[in-house]
């Protein structure tokens, strides 16, 4: 480990989740990875690998990385603090916080609420990105560009994956404060929570050792262009964090909502919102609650979330009945993978948890054919076709990052996917092994959607 001598490393489970780690890193071509483990009231950290291959400093457990989509549960713990405060109500219409809002459906634009944003069942095209600059006004900006964002589905009925309904959320955020975006959540839950190494600009991250994001082409990592997000995915993906920050984060959601001085955050009736089953999810997770996903492994519940950004992933997840707490942050694209092991690895060896894999089904082609077809969706197309009589998926990305200098995306080679259940992928290859999905049906049969990597694909050709 990079880490110096600690309790970390004197601890032989963690030696051993370290030392599988670093195997997988090599494996997989990841630069860098930081691991943090809390269980038992124990805190272990660690860090592996280099911060950047082109000018490589050691991770240690004060590297920040950006931990992505982890943040869109920061944002709803400040919406909850203020819900707490009289000035936010999780089912009253954002239209009444934001008054001119205009979505591409009147009467979404009428109904929606901040419970169809943290359950992501908002229907309308999450994954749209935008630069509208650095000022302070970036998320009014893209709030009112999002009039021409489509609804996909009815408010409410189809869970796919969100980013855009988090504008919206940080959005009203600023409106009920009478701040900005960012220092109303470091006021509601950074400061309160001691999180001092957590950051949303690039100019308070350059000051400290940071990774930057990486992309495997030709198995081998290439810094990956640009490295930071634009101001107005803040509310959905902008912290930069380090693994010792997000145990302190991870021991507040683990508890009845007091923070390290003593003070009184949130109720336990709001911890306990925020982490119950509000709506049913897919492929990432078994249920949604505000921004947590769920997920049964070995009988347990999960409580977890994770992040994507450009060429850095990472993973967080709690057991709340067991007092356990795992992240992890990397810093290349195939990170992806070595989270799902790793975080496996620890369930399984600390908590000897664990759930059976899906078992593949040998099907006959004419049971494939149905199946068949052209699937779209904002960030990708999903192509199914046979070959040699099994189901191949062909992805086709597109970089939502709109900078410039943005490096396209490394081509995803073709994937077997192989069924489990009605109507259940399973991906078979690298880089998605493991990954799942499942399609959706019409009332009359049809298959109308494809949803995978959590997001729903729409059929070319369907109505729906």
């Amino acid at each position: 480990m990079n880490e110096s001598a600690t309790e970390s490393e004197q601890d032989p489970t963690f030696r051993q989740l370290m030392d599988y780690t670093a195997e997988t890193m090599q494996r997989l071509h990841v630069p860098g990875v930081a691991i943090g483990i809390l269980y038992e009231g124990k805190e272990y950290v660690g860090g592996l690998g280099v911060t950047n291959v082109d000018h490589p400093l050691p991770v240690d457990a004060d590297t920040l990385f950006q931990i992505g989509s982890t943040t869109k549960t920061m944002t709803a713990t400040a919406a909850m603090r203020l819900v707490e405060q009289g000035k936010l109500a999780l089912d009253t219409p954002i239209r009444e916080y934001l008054p001119d809002l205009r979505l591409a459906d009147e009467d979404v634009t009428a109904r929606a609420t901040l419970r169809h944003i943290f359950t992501h069942t908002g229907g309308w095209v999450g994954d749209y990105f935008d630069d509208v600059g650095m000022g302070d006004d970036a998320l009014a900006k893209i709030v009112a560009k999002m009039e021409k964002t489509p609804q996909l589905t009815p408010l409410g009925e189809i869970w796919s994956y969100c980013n855009s309904g988090f504008y919206l959320a940080g959005r009203v955020i600023e409106v009920v404060t009478g701040k900005v975006y960012e220092e109303a959540v470091r006021e509601l839950v950074l400061e309160p929570l001691g999180l001092k190494h957590s950051f949303f600009f690039a100019n308070e991250v350059i000051t400290h050792r940071f990774a930057v994001g990486h992309e495997v082409r030709d198995e081998k990592p290439v810094v990956a262009r640009p490295w930071a997000l634009p101001r107005s995915a803040n509310a959905a993906g902008g912290v930069s964090s380090t693994v010792k920050d997000q145990l302190r984060y991870a021991r507040f959601h683990l508890g009845d909502g007091t923070a390290p001085d003593g003070t009184h955050l949130l109720t336990r009736e709001s911890m306990r919102l925020m982490q119950s089953p509000l709506a049913q999810a897919g492929n990432l997770a078994d249920e949604v609650g505000v921004t947590w996903m769920r997920k049964k492994v070995g009988g347990a519940q999960i409580i977890r979330h994770g992040g994507a950004t450009n060429g850095q992933l990472s993973a967080f997840s709690m057991i709340p009945e067991r007092a356990f707490a795992i992240t992890i942050l990397t810093n290349a694209d195939r990170g992806g993978e070595l989270n799902d092991e790793v975080v496996k690895w620890a369930h399984q060896h600390y908590l000897g948890l664990s759930d059976p894999e899906p078992v593949p089904l040998d099907l006959p082609k004419e049971t494939l054919a149905p199946y068949l077809g052209r699937y779209s969706a904002a960030m990708d197309d999903i192509e199914l076709s046979l070959v040699d009589g099994a189901l191949v998926m062909k992805v086709t990305e597109q970089n939502p990052f709109s900078e410039k200098d943005a490096t396209p995306p490394p081509p995803i080679p073709p994937i077997r996917l192989a069924f489990w259940n009605e109507d259940r992928v399973i991906a078979l290859d690298a880089p998605l092994k493991n990954d799942q999905g499942e399609f959706l049906r019409t009332p009359d049969g049809s298959i109308a959607w494809l949803r995978f990597g959590g997001r729903i694909h729409k059929r070319e050709g369907q109505s729906a």
